[in-house]
């Protein structure tokens, strides 16, 4: 089967690999000619373990190939999937410009029977606009080619995306069309004879179930950091608590950590984008703004513990603080939101200087956070960013920093205050030597 996906942004790319790896004959298309002329030559342009060997061992047997050429991605594809960005607009809600822009020159290229695919995250009610955006172009062209419109959201954790591909929980798959749906089946035909769980809905419901996975996560995690400031004033333990919690079946212990704020691509959009939908539909997301304003209050406190730790008045002139992690998790350069933006403008702005180090953020840090020009340095490794630094902050819990030599880390020092704002050390107290040591929730 030839499958056409557009869009080479972290979803589409990795669709498009995978798909490839399952079999199908695939070809990857962006606007973006820099970004395609990479791709050609074998240079990934985001980081995502495992790729890049999927990604050359489909090329090499044909079955992957990268275009700027939307006519022939269209005229030669069976299914079209639509993986463009929607980013958020100033009030929240998620921008369709791209995924309407890219229906319309579909419809302009059409020539037969398609399979149009929604796997950007969009609101409920896409796939109608996306269907009446097609059918409208191709009225004006004077043909009559039939096309289905079928939701499949993405369920990828970034520097997990590859095996969240590989073996996801299951493929959510909305369309009201069996012709699609058995199209559909075809395509994930390795996961649906590996008896990979498949939830075949209308359009709409797929459209809200990722809505609905990313609130409840995002809810979950600001759960437990509230309760990780409760914790800290009353002598409670937040990773015993969540330990216990998670041992109800009911709860689990996934996404219970606490920590200084979720950020990325996903959660803060999506939570801001299902709170505006609702609001158009006469509807108040009580649960999910109250997520969202504690959110931005942990990272607001995380700046707190670190001035007024280090200085009474809260006052961080001539101080020099390491910072460990940049981007918003592990194993990716993706800086979206991440926590470490507003801690660092936060800790710049009460006038301290940033040494900074994260071993895959560095290069997006740089434009992210431009405006703080001399107040950041970026530093070749941990030790480095811990050289003459009065407090080492560890932001995102980089595998690397687990291992790191604490005591080369407090001799490089001029005090020796550690911010584990992940928790990693909480409970390897022999190791901490001489560190002022303050933790999430402890």
């Amino acid at each position: 089967m030839k499958i056409g996906v557009i869009g080479t942004g972290y979803v589409g790319l990795v669709q498009g690999v995978i798909l490839a790896e399952f079999g199908m004959n695939v070809t990857c298309m962006d606007v973006i000619e820099e970004k395609i002329e990479r791709l050609k030559n074998g240079e990934l342009p985001i980081y995502e373990p495992g790729l890049r060997e999927i990604m050359d061992r489909n090329v090499q047997a044909n079955r992957l190939k990268f275009t700027t050429d939307i006519k022939e991605t269209t005229e030669n594809s069976d299914v079209i999937f639509i993986a463009v960005g929607t980013p958020p607009k100033n009030d929240g809600s998620a921008d369709l410009t791209y995924v309407l822009e890219v229906a319309s020159n579909i419809s302009m290229y059409m020539n037969g029977y398609k399979v149009i695919v929604n796997k950007s995250t969009v609101p409920v009610g896409t796939g109608k606009l996306v269907e009446s955006t097609i059918s409208k172009v191709l009225t004006e062209r004077g043909v009559d080619h039939s096309f289905d419109i079928v939701s499949n959201p993405e369920f990828l954790r970034e520097g997990k995306a590859v095996r969240d591909c590989l073996t996801p929980d299951r493929v959510v798959i909305g369309t009201d069309s069996d012709k699609a749906k058995e199209i559909m089946k075809s395509v994930y035909d390795v996961l649906y004879i590996n008896q990979t769980p498949f939830v075949f809905t209308n359009v709409e419901t797929s459209e809200m179930i990722k809505y609905a996975s990313n609130a409840f996560l995002a809810v979950k995690i600001s759960f437990i950091n509230e309760m990780a400031l409760l914790a800290e004033k009353t002598g409670a333990d937040i990773q015993e608590i969540a330990r216990a919690m998670g041992m109800d079946g009911r709860i689990s212990p996934k996404f219970l950590h606490a920590g200084p704020g979720y950020g990325g691509s996903c959660f803060p959009k999506d939570t801001k984008a299902i709170v505006d939908i609702a609001r158009k539909y006469g509807e108040e997301m009580f649960v999910i703004e109250a997520a969202i304003r504690a959110n931005e209050k942990q990272k607001y406190k995380m700046v707190e513990k670190i001035r007024f730790t280090l200085s009474e008045d809260g006052d961080l002139t001539g101080k020099t603080i390491g910072v460990l992690g940049l981007s918003f998790k592990p194993e990716t350069d993706d800086m979206r939101d991440a926590p470490s933006i507003d801690i660092i403008n936060g800790l710049v702005a009460y006038g301290a200087n940033i040494q900074a180090y994260c071993p895959e953020g560095i290069k997006e840090a740089k434009w992210r956070l431009e405006h703080l020009g001399r107040n950041i340095k970026y530093m070749n490794d941990e030790y480095e960013a811990a050289k003459e630094a009065e407090a080492l902050v560890i932001v995102t819990e980089w595998h690397q920093f687990r291992g790191m030599d604490l005591k080369k880390i407090i001799e490089n020092m001029n005090d020796n205050f550690l911010f584990d704002l992940r928790n990693i050390f909480s409970k390897r107290e022999k190791l901490l030597g001489n560190f002022k040591y303050y933790g999430v929730g402890r």
